[in-house]
């Protein structure tokens, strides 16, 4: 009986160190997620800008080609976010600095504008990238993309883990008053 105790309490300290790393790892993914919508997606939609503007074939032109690679890279990666077992934090991260910014874009537009990495005092792709992040967060695709990723949060079953199994013995030696 003791045993049976001391392997429940070593299957709860373990069970409990899966869910801290699942979040833990859920962490991780949500900021190369926000990162990925925020800078591959920004520098992505001011190509397919450029192109639409400049009437540019994508088959002829390797940047536009590459811009709509990454905007399909990025449409798997959420999609599978959201769809995926993985802990809600992965999808809170993203949604929060989504709508943090959009939320500033709607009260004050020059300050959420002085946020993105524009200006001669940084890289070339970086400065396009943060004028792409300008589009997307004016047109309103950041807040539709946070709402859409906060979802998931807001479900209970995803905060828990997996269903353990749970030993029968300890419960097959209880006596039978309980």
């Amino acid at each position: 009986m003791a045993a049976n105790r001391t392997n429940a309490s070593y299957l709860w300290a373990f069970s409990h160190e899966v869910v801290i790393m699942r979040h833990i790892f859920g962490l991780l993914v949500g900021v190369v997620v926000a990162a990925a919508l925020l800078f591959g997606g920004g520098w992505a939609s001011r190509e397919s800008l450029r192109g639409m503007v400049q009437n540019i074939d994508p088959l002829r032109d390797t940047r536009m080609l590459i811009a709509l690679g990454i905007m399909l890279v990025i449409g798997l990666l959420v999609g599978l976010l959201l769809a995926g077992r993985i802990s809600p934090v992965a999808t809170f991260i993203p949604s929060m600095i989504l709508l943090a910014w959009t939320v500033v874009y709607i009260i004050d537009v020059s300050r959420a504008a002085a946020l993105a990495p524009i200006g001669a005092s940084v890289q070339k792709e970086i400065s396009e990238a943060g004028e792409g992040m300008l589009t997307l967060l004016g047109n309103g695709v950041y807040g539709m993309l946070g709402i859409a990723l906060f979802v998931p949060v807001l479900m209970p079953s995803r905060w828990a883990g997996r269903p353990q199994e749970e030993e029968d013995e300890y419960e097959e030696t209880q006596p039978e008053y309980y």
